[in-house]
């Protein structure tokens, strides 16, 4: 299991070392500071965007902060 807890930690701190690059930008980690989500091409239309919901559409870091 040696190697399964390795893989975790990793995934971890890259996850930690993503969000705090982030937030020295000022931009929400989930929607990278647009503030909209695009959800893959489906029949009806090419793509759908919704307001990312971390941070409601700012695309800030601390509203997502906040919302978190």
């Amino acid at each position: 299991m040696g190697l399964l807890n390795s893989y975790n930690q990793w995934k971890e701190t890259r996850q930690q070392n993503y969000v705090n690059k982030m937030k020295e930008q000022g931009k929400c980690p989930d929607c990278h500071g647009k503030g909209y989500t695009v959800y893959p091409y489906n029949e009806f239309a090419y793509f759908n965007s919704f307001e990312c919901p971390g941070c409601q559409g700012s695309g800030l870091y601390s509203d997502w902060e906040q919302l978190r």
